[in-house]
């Protein structure tokens, strides 16, 4: 998927997301762009966008993303944020730099907030049953030798049960899914590594997309705001850094 594409939804009755509109930030490739895909598919008119179109480390980008989805479908009742900067596996405490540190908070952490806050006033103006999604990682739970990335998106983690709290009296919800090791993207993972997954291989973003699509939807996720999901094969059960 191209960046910056708008997905006309299909015409079947009875999608899990028929006729919402939804804001993907994140929406080039990897995660960000099978749920913009996964989205569309179950029905929602999907903004999809990526660096190219709103590079969210700049100061005003993020607002003005939003004002833009709200300019496109008048009326936004989706937010997923899956956007983050790249990142190498070994960039440990000492290696990273300012400039490092600075462009992934202002990206996960800063810019979520800010266009969370927006289309929030957004839902809450228009009476909507929103609904908003965070892609976060295990990252946030245990060190992982990632202090930059794992800040942000430990930062993510609690603005997600924030924002639920909130937002939850006006029929939002807000949720977020820690994918594990999920090849593509941002992530390389060796192959070695599947060998310490219990269910003994990597993730597909098909499969975080799909569990996306089941938190957003009100015929599965209806009563569930502010939780963190694990879709990762279940190495959350150990830090794989570890021995």
């Amino acid at each position: 998927m191209s960046a910056s594409v708008l997905h006309n939804p299909p015409t079947v009755s009875g999608s899990l997301l028929q006729g919402d509109h939804a804001l993907v930030t994140g929406a080039g490739g990897g995660i960000g762009r099978a749920v913009a895909a996964a989205l569309a598919d179950e029905g929602a008119a999907v903004f999809g966008a990526d660096v190219a179109d709103a590079d969210l480390a700049r100061p005003g980008e993020p607002l003005r993303l939003a004002q833009e989805a709200i300019r496109r479908f008048s009326r936004v009742s989706v937010f997923v944020h899956a956007a983050s900067p790249r990142r190498q596996e070994a960039q440990k405490v000492l290696r990273v730099s300012e400039a490092e540190w600075r462009e992934m908070l202002e990206v996960n952490l800063n810019a979520g907030f800010i266009i969370a806050q927006a289309l929030g006033n957004h839902m809450v103006e228009q009476g909507l049953k929103g609904r908003m999604l965070f892609i976060t990682s295990l990252h946030a739970w245990s060190p992982r030798n990632l202090p930059h990335y794992s800040a942000a998106k430990a930062g993510q983690t609690m603005l997600v049960k924030e924002l639920a709290r909130a937002l939850g009296p006006h029929g939002i919800r807000v949720n977020a899914i820690a994918p594990g090791a999920i090849p593509g993207g941002g992530f390389a993972a060796p192959q070695a590594m599947a060998d310490k997954i219990p269910l003994k291989r990597f993730g597909r973003p098909e499969e975080v997309a799909a569990m996306a699509v089941a938190v957003l939807s009100e015929r599965f996720g209806a009563y569930v705001t502010g939780a963190t999901l694990a879709v990762d094969g279940g190495i959350a059960l150990h830090n794989w850094i570890d021995p």
